[in-house]
Parts: C-alpha cells; sequence; structure tokens
C-alpha cells in the first residue's frame, strides 16, 4: 500500500525579518482576509454580547435558573413551563452554600445582592409548593 504524505505549511509570523528590520504587515494583513477558511469574525456577530464575569452575574444566572425550574420562565426551546420543584430547591441552596463559603470576601454590594436573591427566591419557592 502506498502511504499518502501530508505536508503542512510553515507561516514566519514574526515582526522582524532576518535582518532585524521591521516587516512589511500591510501585505500580511490582507493575504489573512483573503483566507477563505477563516470565518471567525462571522461566528462572533451571530452570539449576542456575553455579561460581564462577575460574582453577581454568577447568582443572577443561577437565580434565572431557578425561576426556570419553579415555572416561571418558559423554556426557550418549547416554550412551555414547568415545574421541577426538586431542582429549584437544589439551585437555591447552592446559592445559600455560596453566601456561606464566601462570607468575609464580598463586597457590601454582593452582599446585599446574594441575601435579595436568597429571600426573593425562598419566598417563591414557598409560594410554588402552596400551589
Amino acid at each position: 500500500m502506498a502511504e499518502e504524505e501530508k505536508g503542512f505549511v510553515i507561516k514566519d509570523r514574526r515582526s522582524f525579518d532576518e535582518k532585524g528590520e521591521l516587516k512589511d504587515t500591510k501585505l500580511e494583513e490582507e493575504a489573512k482576509k483573503e483566507v477563505p477558511g477563516d470565518q471567525a469574525p462571522e461566528k462572533e456577530a451571530e452570539h449576542p454580547p456575553l455579561p460581564e464575569v462577575s460574582f453577581n452575574s454568577l447568582i443572577f444566572s443561577l437565580s434565572s435558573t431557578v425561576f426556570f425550574h419553579l415555572g416561571e420562565i418558559a423554556d426557550p426551546q418549547s416554550g412551555k413551563k414547568a415545574k421541577d420543584l426538586p431542582l429549584a430547591k437544589h439551585t437555591i441552596d447552592i446559592i445559600a452554600m455560596l453566601k456561606e463559603k464566601t462570607e468575609g470576601n464580598l463586597t457590601e454590594e454582593e452582599k446585599k445582592f446574594i441575601e435579595n436573591i436568597l429571600t426573593d427566591l425562598r419566598w417563591r419557592y414557598v409560594n410554588a409548593t402552596k400551589e
């Protein structure tokens, strides 16, 4: 059997040539634009911007999960609301654990935010169990 040899291309991406002089980067930039397989800018346009990575955004994300499991938010794919109280309680417990584990390390704003979220979610859970 004859084996096919696959080759590879080595591209010099250094800013300076072998003489130590700055390369002409305009030609390289134009070559990059012409590469048909480079679809990264289009993929970025497909997704909405992501929220800032912070403690509050994590807690907000977890609380949204609770709303979903309490049946207050519809499933984005099916459009239907469904309750799953054990999962809602589990997620509330995760937020409470995070509050406990981060005690003394939160800013005043983060501390108030997590306390308010937990209070609200617990009330909503209690009301959902009565229905």
